[in-house]
């Protein structure tokens, strides 16, 4: 029997009947407020466990248990999204990495600002690159803290770090766009050279992530106030490992990458991303 995950994207599903568009709205918006209640709560309480955490522990068991405590906030919200009819989405894919022998990058294209947390609620351990302003924010610094997660700040500072927890055979999630997709890019940002530099660096290949969603809910420019159209629909794609040429430049392998990402996000696909009506 399929997972509940993948039945949630079938193309046999249904369009809603009359009542059920009826009661659509007033369910959405008590759930959408459940969402965020969670997440004020979830955070500050992780943050609050996090700090002491930090230095009362040796630095592997609280990197561990930041990663895990993460990961669980992470699947309770997906799985709450899900029940709630939210968000249907379609991660099986990703399941795939359960069994990633060696080190990796997981490098998904950034559609939206919870990306992150979908990816991470399929990754028991996983180690994040993010802003570095995110260490401060009170929702999610502490846990971020706590995992070790690495800030983006210093960009030699970061990819000397990144090389370093992938030598010790970690799952590194990166976004190679370096922030959101932009409302008038037609498929992603380019690339930047993160990415690239350090895989290079550390000798581990790449994973891209193809993300599609029915709608561009929480991407950069969307205003928080404005309510997508409910349920949101999303399609996460596991793409092949691919490995930096033994000659091959990091501006080289960024583009070979960015052609990657921009043929498969064109495809055809009854999730793929649609141009902007002004």
């Amino acid at each position: 029997m399929p997972s509940l995950e993948s039945q949630t994207l079938s193309q046999s599903e249904a369009p809603p009947t009359p009542i059920h568009r009826w009661w659509r709205w007033p369910w959405d918006a008590v759930a959408t407020a459940g969402a965020f209640i969670y997440w004020g709560v979830a955070g500050l309480l992780i943050t609050v466990i996090s700090i002491p955490l930090i230095f009362v522990l040796p630095c592997q068991v609280a990197r561990k248990l930041g990663r895990g405590m993460l990961h669980r906030a992470f699947r309770i919200f997906c799985g709450y999204l899900r029940v709630t009819r939210l968000v249907q989405a379609d991660l099986s894919s990703l399941d795939q990495l359960k069994d990633q022998q060696g080190p990796v990058i997981i490098a998904p294209n950034h559609t939206s600002l919870w990306d992150a947390v979908f990816v991470i609620s399929k990754l028991p351990q996983p180690i994040c690159i993010m802003k570095e302003s995110i260490l401060c924010n009170p929702f999610l610094g502490g846990g971020a803290r706590l995992a070790g997660y690495i800030p983006n700040g210093s960009s030699a500072r970061m990819v000397k770090a990144a090389a370093a927890a992938l030598q010790n055979g970690g799952q590194l999630l990166l976004f190679p766009e370096g922030t959101r997709t932009r409302r008038d890019a037609r498929w992603i940002n380019p690339l930047r050279g993160g990415c690239a530099l350090i895989a290079r660096c550390a000798g581990v290949p790449v994973r891209p992530v193809f993300i599609r969603s029915n709608t561009r809910f929480l991407e950069k420019g969307w205003p928080l106030w404005k309510k997508p159209e409910f349920p949101i629909r999303l399609s996460i794609e596991l793409g092949d490992p691919v490995m930096a040429g033994e000659n091959e430049t990091a501006h080289e392998f960024t583009k070979r990458l960015e052609a990657i990402y921009i043929e498969n996000l064109s495809r055809a696909h009854k999730l793929r991303r649609q141009i902007e009506e002004n």
